[in-house]
């Protein structure tokens, strides 16, 4: 059985310069002799870039890549080595935390929205996708070029890369599963700027760790993905619950019945709570007829009825979830200010579930925000989460039969007194659990936990693996942010793997792959191609530097390189 012990060789070259003073002139001028593309601060789209989802966390970085090749993203990989960086690849940018910044100042990002491509090979039905794609344009794309898809969240703005690598629940998970149980190959680029292929059977233990928790051990440069045909029949619905605090716990408790002992893999739906009302909404892969079969016997426990119910086609189904544009691409222009926590539950029942209903019924109400929860059903015996063998993947939850969502919004800054809004919820509902009965899901991140304590939320029974190839593959932590997996002090190789033993092959290094003067002269070719006018009228320059693109280019030139 392999150890990861190959992917290290020449990591002491690659980082020894790691532990001297952080100087960002030096940064920037190893990136711009790299010929890698990158923004410093006071670039005109500098506040394109730096600007986070969740206003409440902004950071600084010391300088942004703005890669749009594998050798892009080992070079900057190098140079933030080089200098004492921390390195922090940012997809989508739709991080809860703004880990995507590296959840704190003076990071190099590496900002990969304009790799995007989406590729369907018609003949094995295999999509090759780049780490910079939008969900709602992998939607888009593998319907246009053979009707395919994948299992994957709703919001169409949310990348691919930290959506993947961390689970990717939707609204096809009952159904088909996560996100990451469709990947079958990712390329990645590991801390020593090297690049590895890795999967089931090449890298087995790399491939594991990537898959739960990946933004902690490299950078995915491509996904491959196995898909299925979209479905002909989707009917979307919603369901109100006249529920209120004497009601609501009943209620809960034959929810959870249901989605434990009798909810079909057909049907995927959650219940979403307010200050308001309670509503159960979701998809089910049929008809209508065939909906309200399925409903009936949890409706006449929960004393909800049908309000809406629409069949449509997967992209129908795709769209009314969305609540924006659906193929999505960059720049990314949504933002919000608000707090989030999260809870993967065994059960809500009892003690549990009067503790929740009582917290909602009674302090919830109190709070003037806007905020909401959503409980989606994440297990159960007919899921395919929970079918899916357990130990393929890091993710942590598939014993988890309930991923709870809960979010506070405030409208200008976020006030300190209300982060013990959802503190206490979570703490109230999970007073009486075993540590065993309840996890958090990573892509709800909350960084305001210690470090400790997060680790063991997110990743649970798996950390202590994690840990070892961490510590393998990353020991001085170049890919770190706050809240990330710590290596293990003293790690024991070879790694345990679940995969089958396969023979050694030899890591493919593809630094420098192509010479500068390559990467420069495509560049420029593919920039005269866009504006017909040469590589200058792509990029405007300063000092060498690009300080932005031309309007007439931005939204093409990324498309060809």
């Amino acid at each position: 059985m392999r150890s990861l012990a190959l992917l290290c060789l020449g990591f002491t070259v690659a980082v020894a310069q790691g532990g001297t003073e952080r100087n960002t002139t030096a940064l920037g001028e190893c990136l711009e002799t790299a010929k890698v593309p990158f923004y410093e601060s006071g670039a005109e789209d500098w506040g394109v870039y730096a600007s986070p989802f969740n206003e409440r966390l902004e950071y600084t970085p010391a300088a942004i890549a703005v890669p749009t090749t594998t050798e892009h993203i080992q070079l900057a990989v190098s140079c933030g080595a080089e200098n004492g960086f921390k390195v922090t690849p940012k997809a989508g940018g739709h991080s809860y935390a703004s880990l995507g910044l590296g959840g704190e100042d003076g990071h190099l990002v590496i900002q990969l929205e304009h790799m995007y491509n989406v590729t369907l090979d018609t003949e094995t039905n295999i999509a090759t996708v780049e780490p910079g794609a939008r969900l709602g344009h992998l939607a888009t794309e593998l319907i246009t070029q053979g009707n395919r898809a994948i299992s994957h969240g709703t919001c169409p703005g949310v990348g691919v890369s930290g959506h993947v690598l961390h689970g990717g629940f939707g609204m096809a998970s009952n159904t088909h599963g996560l996100a990451l149980d469709w990947v079958i190959g990712i390329t990645v680029v590991l801390a020593n700027a090297t690049v590895v292929e890795c999967s089931a059977n090449q890298h087995p233990d790399l491939f594991w760790a990537m898959l739960g928790a990946g933004s902690n051990f490299g950078i995915a440069a491509s996904y491959q993905f196995k898909t299925f045909e979209a479905p002909a029949n989707v009917t979307w619905f919603s369901a109100q619950l006249p529920w209120n605090k004497s009601t609501a716990q009943a209620g809960l408790e034959a929810l959870e019945s249901y989605a434990k002992n009798t909810m079909p893999a057909e049907l995927n739906m959650r219940l979403a709570g307010s200050s308001r009302s309670a509503s159960l909404e979701g998809v089910y892969y049929g008809d209508n007829e065939g909906l309200e079969a399925v409903l009936e016997p949890l409706l006449n426990k929960t004393r909800g009825s049908i309000s809406g119910a629409k069949t449509g086609r997967w992209m129908d189904g795709i769209e009314h979830y969305a609540n924006a544009e659906v193929d999505e691409t960059y720049p990314y222009e949504m933002h919000e200010t608000f707090y989030s926590k999260s809870l993967t539950l065994k059960g809500l029942n009892g003690t549990s579930a009067s503790n929740f209903v009582d917290y909602w019924y009674g302090t919830a109400r109190g709070v003037s925000r806007i905020w909401w929860f959503q409980i989606d059903i994440h297990g159960g015996k007919n899921s395919a989460v929970s079918k899916a063998d357990p130990t393929l993947t890091s993710y942590a939850h598939r014993d988890k039969l309930f991923l709870i969502h809960l979010y506070d919004r405030s409208f200008g800054t976020y006030p300190e007194l209300g982060f013990e809004f959802l503190n206490e919820w979570v703490s109230n509902t999970t007073a009486d659990m075993e540590p065993s009965d309840w996890g958090m899901y990573i892509n709800y991140a909350d960084a305001r936990m210690d470090r400790t304590t997060a680790q063991k939320a997110y990743w649970g029974v798996n950390l202590p693996r994690l840990q070892e190839i961490k510590a393998q593959v990353d020991p001085t932590e170049l890919f770190y942010y706050p809240i990330s997996i710590e290596p293990a002090s003293e790690p024991t190789q070879p790694v345990k793997s679940s995969a089958p033993e396969t023979p050694a092959e030899p890591v493919k290094v593809k630094v420098r792959a192509k010479t500068i003067a390559e990467l420069d002269e495509e560049l420029k070719l593919k920039l005269e191609e866009i504006s017909g006018e040469g590589g200058a009228a792509g990029l405007e320059y300063e000092n060498g530097k690009a300080v932005a693109m031309k309007r007439g280019v931005k939204e093409n030139m990324f498309r060809l390189i």
